[in-house]
């Protein structure tokens, strides 16, 4: 949640930044009015329970003095102000409730570093990247093979290593399958990128389903409620990323800020009903309901966030260079970026078989949004102050485009696709996939 103190004390300057998102900052003002309307409920409430604690006494004292008609007197106002206390402390409850739900689905403030713009469109381009010329500020050359130039789903069916038809037969559109040499390949993705990144990232395999509460935590809930999967019997929700979970790991908790920042890992499906797609190009692995990603997540003292984040992005083009794939970062503008983020960097790999480039990563920072709704704190060692830390996460990386990229690039004029070194070792040796 966005710092609701700030709003108070500067609301045109957070106006001014939230209308860079395209909202309108009148529900802002809204929550403003409900917040005034709540502070003054409160005094009123705790002045009045303050009165009913001196009639108590003063109560007790006329009893002891054997002053009987006066007790009873007293009793009397008492329980008048009970009643008006009953109805004090339900407008309470009211407004403490509103107030709430209008701040859950306020997005936060943009960092003034993100550039300003609508949508995708405005979104900046800042570096592309290519095996043969590696980093560029220019486009790099998109000049491929033919035998490249065929789309993932076709290769993979030629293989025998995606099996699309069968998948929707037991799930339905958008649920993929991997067989022989591609499940192989998916599994030696995680555990490639796992390893890579435990060097200083603590390997986490979190809960796939997880509370109301913990979808509240990062954002996805309420605002996204469409887009997840929801267990209705339990309550329970299908984790759209492993940010859910391991955002919450700490909910609640103040941390000694001597651990700070804390890394974590974690490799787990992700579920998304993807509500909004009709019409978009669903084809392939290019939107699927259920992928497999390898996420990365840091708790982190604000003065150090702007080192985690650039770190976090350099781990993801790190596994994309590796892997030798061609690709580009984008700095997403106010228009673009999540509900929950102040600022994002998006990878998008070249596919050649689509000719389209194609999101593989989303590196994003979000402040202390998070750990508001998250409640994470930490206790400066030096001042023994308790602050709210920030959070920050990303894809390193989302295997289903990767695979999709990665069998395109490699495809060879024999139909083969050559595996990338790196992976070989993961493969048991494989370093062909030939058809059969």
């Amino acid at each position: 949640m966005i710092d609701i103190r700030a709003l108070r004390e500067n609301p045109n300057e957070t106006k001014e930044l939230l209308s860079r998102r395209g909202i309108d900052t009148a529900v802002v003002d809204e929550l403003l009015e409900i917040d005034l309307r709540l502070r003054s409920s409160v005094s009123k409430r705790d002045s009045l329970r303050a009165v009913i604690n001196d009639l108590s006494r003063s109560v007790a004292e006329a009893y002891r003095q054997k002053e009987t008609a006066l007790a009873q007197e007293l009793k009397e106002e008492s329980k008048a102000h009970g009643e008006a206390l009953e109805e004090l402390s339900k407008e309470v409850s009211e407004l403490e409730n509103a107030r709430r739900d209008l701040w859950l689905v306020i997005p936060n403030v943009p960092s003034l570093d993100t550039p300003i713009g609508q949508g995708e469109k405005d979104n900046v381009i800042l570096r592309y990247w290519s095996p043969k010329t590696g980093h560029s500020t220019v486009e790099v050359d998109l000049d491929y093979e033919p035998a490249q130039k065929v789309p993932h789903w076709e290769i993979g069916a030629a293989l025998g290593i995606l099996d699309l038809e069968r998948a929707a037969k037991l799930s339905g559109s958008m649920f993929p399958m991997y067989k022989g040499a591609g499940a192989r390949m998916l599994r030696a993705l995680t555990s490639f990128a796992l390893d890579a990144h435990s060097d200083a990232f603590l390997e986490v395999r979190p809960p796939t389903f997880v509370k109301r509460e913990t979808m509240i935590s990062t954002g996805h809930l309420p605002k996204f409620a469409e887009d997840a999967y929801q267990m209705e019997r339990d309550d329970l929700w299908a984790i759209p990323t492993a940010e859910v979970p391991l955002t919450s790991m700490a909910r609640d908790e103040i941390l000694p800020s001597e651990e700070l920042p804390i890394r974590m890992t974690a490799a787990t499906p992700c579920f998304r009903r993807e509500a909004g797609s009709a019409g978009r190009d669903t084809r392939g692995l290019l939107r699927l309901h259920e992928f497999d990603k390898v996420e990365l997540m840091v708790y982190s003292n604000p003065k150090d966030s702007q080192g985690v984040f650039m770190d976090m992005l350099r781990r993801a083009e790190g596994i994309l260079q590796s892997l030798g794939l061609t690709y580009r970062v984008l700095d997403l503008c106010t228009g673009d970026i999540g509900a929950s983020a102040k600022r994002t960097f998006d990878l998008e790999a070249y596919s050649p078989g689509v000719g389209r480039w194609l999101e593989v990563s989303s590196v994003s920072w979000f402040g202390d949004y998070q750990a508001r709704r998250a409640n994470i704190r930490f206790r400066d060692a030096s001042t023994n102050e308790v602050s709210y830390v920030d959070t920050l996460n990303g894809s390193a990386l989302a295997w289903a485009r990767v695979f999709a990229v990665l069998i395109e690039t490699y495809r060879n004029q024999d139909e083969s696709v050559t595996i990338p070194l790196v992976l070989v070792p993961y493969m048991g040796g494989i370093q062909n996939i030939v058809p059969k």
